[in-house]
């Protein structure tokens, strides 16, 4: 068939079995190849090849490649299509394989399969013309009336769809340029038909019978396209399928009613939109942005990905509350009742959340203060926001940024991201539906930085009264006002806080509790909340504040009451247990959970039997309360885990007391020094830092330039404390990293015990910061530590005379119970350090032989 003039291909060819799609001449196809016979022929034929020859290949359709390459082929469809490979893209992912863009040339017919291996390679003939059709009219009066009834077809169909496409445009153009004998095949190709049907078209090698079977697929095509123009609404016209255009899309499906239904309610959603735009309290720059928004949407085919994203931005803007807010209650009279029923202590707290309304009454476009509660762990401070909310009469929304690393979490997402959203900050206030919250940022300390970014940077902006009235997320792109944000973060400690962000806070600290604040906390509000939730009654459970200061002193020792609070659960799951069986265990005479008195109330075998008997007995309480004393302690919280160790340290010379801050509270810290023969060297351990090994070098160069003052000398009688001795200093508890200068005066008093051979007072405690000329400097922190000396039972503290204004902060109970000693040089703090103090003692000069 093929003329003189036509274009020849190859008359081998190299043949490349598919099955998932047909492709005819004139068309492309992407197909993927993973089978070992497909892929040799790519590697060796395809990427390899260096000639335009090389790239053509065959393709035969319907045929499945072997798996292996032992295996035999199958037999091969007659007919194929001559291709031209022209794209190779490969992948390791999930398995090897080539994705192949190939273009149809021409029909061939095998003539002889000439080899298998590596790839199968086929003698063929050429079945059509492939040339440069310059003589059209010659081939239409060939073609004569069937050919102009499949154009009459064609020219229907494509007119039925939307011009203003681009792919549509393009094939009109193709329908008047291309000659006829090409068109059946590419039409086919285009138009949703079934691999059968093409199939079909591929094996009718006659251009006659080509035109003949291609017609009714095209009437097919334009009846369906009638049907589905009838369903729809006028106005429609212009959301004409394109799908005809694309093979992945059937068009010869009539939709239901029910589809049409879900399009019209989508179409009234769109419009219902736009009515809540336009009548939201918005601000201006806002609604200019949403209209044209909404204008967008409304031209946008709703199977396009970008049509969802500007669905949920909108709908977003509208959720909003750009200008709703709850009314505060400004009564202080009710607020402070309030404030002290929910939480007992924290005056400082109290008397800030006090001032700010008293100054809203005053002023009523008051901005929101930016409050920063610094504590250790369980204190209270993200209850006591909570309850700040609830006194002011506004929504609480609590926003955890411990381990939060990335700014898009505070700014949000630009919506050119996939899967972009709006920040914490705008994602809160679409929660609370409201503009005036009370915010809680818990763990503001404990923020990260990677590569996405700082937050606590993007918080700057956030967190400054001067700019969070303008303050932009990424996700809106519009200002929004965040003035009128009550935002109350929490910390343990400022150490780890930006230096910027904290200068636009308010720090409030939030110290530990005595032992007396602890004991109120629990029987106000730690009790009653556990006996509610485990179903008990104040009938059934009695715990004495003299239980509750044993669970204090000898079962927790923490700033806070989590500890406690776990304590309390503790016991009164035990007593559930006894509760829910009805009857108590007899028990010892010498560890009675009940007086002599109680224990004629015990429950008699008879009120047991009866009590199984009657189930709705089983869960009453007994005659009288369990009372929880130290025995029913330990019974059901287990020995005591802390003791009253102090005495015992300091038996022997070189061991002193100091007190620490951690964000976890105050601590008491021993220091221990001990001497040996050597060559004056200073050994440091217990995970110091560099501050803390300054202040031992300090000490040990102080103590050396004043041993003739108070008489210390080594281990063979010198005043140079260093000659032939080595000194050990350690701070036990080595697994915890400690640093800090308020450790230099408990280093001295350490090491002038150990060359004094005195003992330190068994009840001292100590704290400051020492210089080369003995002089002690003020540190931070004072209250936390005496709270922690409080609570270990030592009965003196020294401190830098210039702390003592902060014992001001201290309860007045507190400062009953200890005596303060002020110094303000290391004289001071020797001679209150030792009984007896540390003066001077006098001693005969001894002259030494110079001979």
């Amino acid at each position: 068939m093929a003329a003189g003039s036509a274009i020849q291909i190859p008359s081998r060819l190299p043949l490349l079995l598919t099955h998932e799609g047909v492709l005819l001449p004139g068309s492309t196809m992407r197909t993927s190849v993973d089978s070992p016979r497909n892929m040799q022929l790519v590697r060796s034929r395809l990427l390899k090849g260096t000639s335009l020859r090389s790239t053509i290949i065959g393709v035969i359709p319907n045929t499945s490649d072997p798996t292996s390459d032992c295996d035999d082929l199958p037999s091969l469809h007659r007919i194929g299509t001559a291709a031209l490979a022209v794209q190779v893209v490969g992948s390791n992912w999930p398995k090897p394989h080539y994705t192949l863009l190939v273009t149809g040339l021409c029909r061939f017919q095998i003539l002889q399969l000439l080899k298998e291996k590596p790839y199968p390679v086929a003698e063929v003939e050429q079945l059509d013309r492939l040339e440069q059709f310059t003589n059209q009219h010659k081939s239409e009066e060939q073609l004569g009336e069937l050919s102009e009834q499949f154009y009459k077809y064609a020219v229907q169909l494509v007119e039925m769809l939307d011009m203003s496409v681009p792919a549509v445009a393009k094939l009109r153009r193709l329908l008047d340029n291309l000659p006829r004998e090409a068109l059946p095949d590419i039409l086919t190709s285009i138009i949703r038909t079934s691999n059968q049907e093409k199939l079909q078209i591929l094996d009718a090698v006659r251009l006659e019978e080509r035109f003949k079977m291609t017609i009714p697929l095209l009437v097919r095509q334009i009846e369906g396209l009638k049907l589905l123009q009838k369903t729809r609404k006028p106005k429609q016209d212009d959301d004409k399928r394109v799908v005809t255009i694309r093979p992945n899309r059937r068009i010869n499906h009539i939709p239901s009613t029910t589809e049409d239904e879900e399009e019209e309610a989508d179409n009234d959603d769109v419009v219902m939109l736009e009515k809540k735009i336009r009548t939201s309290s918005m601000s201006e720059q806002a609604l200019k942005v949403c209209l044209k928004e909404i204008k967008r949407l409304k031209k946008m085919p709703q199977s396009m990905p970008e049509y969802a994203l500007t669905r949920n931005y909108l709908e977003l803007m509208v959720e909003l509350p750009w200008n709703k807010s709850t009314k505060d209650r400004l009564e202080i009279r009710a607020a402070r009742i309030l404030l002290d029923n929910d939480h007992y202590a924290m005056e400082k707290l109290k008397k800030r959340v006090l001032e700010y309304l008293a100054v809203r009454q005053l002023k009523n476009n008051l901005k929101g203060p930016i409050l920063c509660f610094v504590g250790p762990p369980g204190v209270g401070k993200t209850s006591v926001g909570r309850s700040i909310a609830k006194t002011l009469g506004r929504e609480f929304h609590r926003i955890a940024l411990g381990g939060v690393c990335d700014q898009s979490d505070i700014r949000g997402h630009r919506r050119t991201y996939v899967g972009s959203m709006p920040g914490r900050i705008i994602n809160g206030l679409k929660t609370v539906g409201v503009n005036n919250p009370v915010f809680l940022l818990d763990e503001v300390d404990k923020l990260g930085k990677s590569l996405q970014g700082d937050p606590a940077a993007a918080l700057l902006e956030v967190l400054d009264p001067e700019q969070n009235h303008g303050f932009t997320d990424h996700y809106l792109n519009v200002a929004f006002d965040l003035s009128q944000v009550l935002f109350i973060a929490t910390a343990n400690t400022t150490a780890t806080i930006p230096p910027a962000l904290l200068d636009r806070m308010e720090i409030i600290q939030v110290p530990g509790y005595t032992q007396e604040e602890k004991i109120e906390i629990a029987h106000r509000h730690l009790i009653p909340k556990q006996l509610e939730q485990h179903g008990l009654t104040p009938q059934q459970i009695q715990i004495p504040q003299v239980t509750t200061l044993d669970i204090i002193t000898r079962y927790t020792r923490e700033a806070g009451v989590r500890s406690l609070d776990r304590k309390l659960g503790a016991i009164c799951r035990a007593v559930a247990v006894k509760v829910a069986e009805g009857q108590h265990k007899e028990t010892k005479p010498d560890r009675a959970e009940v007086d002599e008195e109680d224990c004629k109330e015990h429950v008699t075998e008879d009120a047991k039997t009866e009590s199984i008997s009657d189930t709705a007995d089983l869960a009453l309480p007994p005659e009288m309360p369990i009372l929880i004393d130290f025995h029913a302690l330990k019974d059901i919280l287990g020995p005591p885990m802390y003791e009253m160790e102090v005495s015992e340290r300091l038996s022997q010379p070189g061991v002193a007391i100091g007190l620490a801050w951690t964000p976890l509270g105050g601590e008491i810290m021993f220091v221990e020094a001990s001497r040996m023969d050597g060559e004056g060297q200073l050994t440091l351990t217990g995970q110091l830092g560099d501050v803390m090994k300054e202040s031992a070098h300090l000490a040990i160069s102080w103590l050396r330039s004043n041993a003739k003052r108070y008489q210390l000398t080594n281990a063979s009688g010198s005043f140079d404390l260093l000659d032939n001795t080595d000194i050990h200093l350690h701070f036990p508890a080595g697994a915890v990293t400690k640093d800090g200068p308020s450790a230099g005066v408990t280093i001295v008093t350490c090491l002038a015990s150990l060359f004094s051979g005195r003992l330190v007072c068994s009840d001292v405690a100590m704290t400051g910061e020492i210089t080369l000329r003995g002089l002690v400097l003020p540190v931070g922190g004072i209250k936390d530590k005496v709270l922690a000396a409080h609570r270990a039972g030592l009965k003196r503290i020294i401190i830098p005379r210039r702390n003592e204004k902060d014992l001001e902060e201290i309860a007045v109970n507190v400062r009953q119970d200890l005596t303060f000693v002020m110094a303000s040089c290391l004289d001071e703090v020797l001679n209150a350090a030792f009984d007896g103090g540390f003066a001077v003692k006098p001693r005969v000069e001894r002259l030494n032989s110079k001979l």
